[in-house]
């Protein structure tokens, strides 16, 4: 049976967002107030969105399962599996006594923590953001700074709040180009637009992470590091994004970033040393060129197998690998209505496993380290029987909180928030961006945001006589501004750092830094345009 979304079942726009803010606002409460474990406070906004769906929407009880189990499977392809894969990878190089030399291989660069947390979380996070995305990013960088001596809550909170460095442009480009396509836009108009931000808050964002580290002392004792790294970074951002477009700014600002920080590391050093635990020994191990390169080898691989397996020529011809299963009652029986879309459109809701995936990717890099190194077939069992078992629950809450994100979308929830941002008119530029981080909120990424809300930022913009390409970036950028916080990526975070149940913990130390870059980017924004 076809079911056609309501937007505003209660008659007033207001009053009706309100309604559909419940089950957002109940997550945010369960983890902030009530301290609730993330996996627990998952489940139990499945349950309110559920009902916000059924009672105030009339979304049929079998479309709310339907979107409900989509969700879930979502979280746990590709999400889960990335993490999975990437969490085991990690664990191979522990216990091959790689990661030892990766550890000291940075350390040789510099010993102070300050300038390393621009090395990982920012130059190498934004380039394995550009390369890969989907969580990985932050699953990576985190328990490398864990390496370094960063303690599990403070190197998750700071390498989500890194992950706006890159969170724009994630897997060559696709939350430009996606929304592009969708909207007839040109791709590189949009990457153009923002441009106008995002290079500023690359540059902030620098001397953020530092403060976070070691507050204003951090700041006066390292800003010459801090400028060239963040500057070059924004620079190249800004040139690619006018010339070339989103799909390599990533990996060429982060590229450029990392060798000029090194560069300048061989001629300078902070006058003072900062280790997090004081007294802490900042000598390392000095190895060869080799061995640091066989270390890095597996994270090489990562990289490089990513990188192909996101480009669209090598996508094509597995093309027909992907394998295509629909939610039965869910797919196409939804539809979505103007002015959300141009004209009625049914809504898909189709399973994708495809053998062009960032996760196969990484467990060809994983299978490839193994066969390499040699690895014997005890330390790949313990290292699988671990990644599994501290997984086991972090896995349950991605699902959980896609579950949840899901009911909201296909029920007409997150259009109801979307379309009363919408009717403010003349400020609409000031809530653009709020409509991207709403989105980035409940889908987890900036993609899915994109395909959910640019045509209506298009539609919105054009009503109102404001370039569509500059309201279609607002979204971009606003949602890259939610990343830090999304349930998704949380967990994500949690789950590599072995802080299952502790994600409140997380929620608060990247909710306020969110919220003050959305505020100033919405202003920025309403300044422009």
């Amino acid at each position: 049976m076809i079911w056609e979304q309501v937007y505003n079942p209660l008659g007033n726009i207001w009053i009706s967002a309100l309604v559909a803010a419940i089950p957002i606002l109940f997550f945010i409460i369960a983890l902030t107030v009530f301290k609730l474990k993330g996996y627990v406070a998952g489940l139990a906004s499945v349950a309110v969105a559920a009902l916000v769906a059924l009672m105030a929407y009339g979304m049929p009880f079998g479309k709310v399962v339907g979107a409900g189990v989509f969700g879930a499977l979502s979280g746990l392809y590709p999400v889960a599996t990335i993490v999975l894969a990437a969490i085991f990878l990690y664990k191979l190089t522990v216990k091959t006594g790689k990661f030892e030399i990766i550890k000291n291989s940075i350390t040789s660069i510099t010993a102070d923590q300050r300038i390393q947390v621009l090395l990982v979380a920012y130059c190498f996070g934004a380039f394995l953001e550009g390369a890969a995305g989907f969580g990985a990013p932050v699953a990576i960088t985190a328990v490398i700074l864990i390496g370094l001596g960063f303690k599990p809550v403070k190197a998750a909170g700071l390498c989500l709040v890194a992950n706006i460095a890159g969170g724009s442009y994630g897997a060559m480009g696709i939350p430009v180009t996606t929304p592009a396509t969708l909207t007839d836009l040109p791709a590189l108009e949009i990457a153009s637009r923002t441009s106008y931000i995002i290079p500023l808050i690359s540059i902030v964002l620098a001397f953020l992470l530092v403060f976070l580290v070691d507050r204003m002392k951090g700041i006066k004792q390292t800003y010459p590091a801090i400028l060239v790294c963040s500057g070059t970074f924004a620079a190249v951002q800004f040139v690619v994004l006018n010339t070339l477009g989103a799909v390599l700014v990533d990996i060429l600002s982060a590229l450029a970033a990392l060798l000029a920080l090194t560069l300048f590391l061989r001629k300078w050093r902070p006058k003072q040393i900062y280790r997090i635990v004081e007294g802490e020994s900042a000598e390392v191990i000095k190895h060869s060129r080799g061995e640091i390169a066989k270390a890095w080898l597996p994270f090489g691989l990562l990289t490089a197998l990513v990188i192909l397996f996101s480009l669209k020529s090598f996508k094509d011809v597995f093309n027909g690998l992907t394998l295509n299963l629909p939610i039965m009652g869910l797919d196409k029986m939804v539809y979505r209505l103007p002015p959300i879309v141009s004209k009625p459109t049914p809504y898909a809701a189709v399973f994708k496993i495809e053998f062009a995936s960032t996760t196969v990717a990484i467990l060809l890099a994983g299978l490839l380290t193994i066969l390499i190194f040699k690895i014997p077939w005890g330390i790949i069992k313990d290292a699988a029987r671990e990644t599994g078992k501290e997984l086991f629950l972090p896995i349950v809450t991605i699902c959980a909180v896609l579950a949840f994100a899901y009911i909201c979308n296909y029920s007409g929830m997150s259009s109801t928030l979307g379309l009363a941002l919408a009717s403010t008119g003349g400020m609409f530029p000031l809530f653009a961006p709020v409509l991207g981080w709403i989105g980035v909120f409940l889908t987890g990424s900036v993609v899915n945001c994109g395909s959910l809300f640019a045509p209506l930022q298009a539609v919105t913009a054009a009503q109102i006589g404001i370039s569509p390409a500059a309201m279609v970036a607002a979204n971009v950028i606003g949602g890259d501004m939610a990343k830090m916080i999304s349930p998704q990526s949380v967990a994500v975070a949690a789950a590599a750092v072995g802080l299952t149940g502790r994600e409140n913990e997380l929620f608060k130390f990247t909710i306020k830094i969110s919220v003050i870059f959305l505020v100033v980017v919405g202003i920025i924004n309403l300044l422009i345009y």
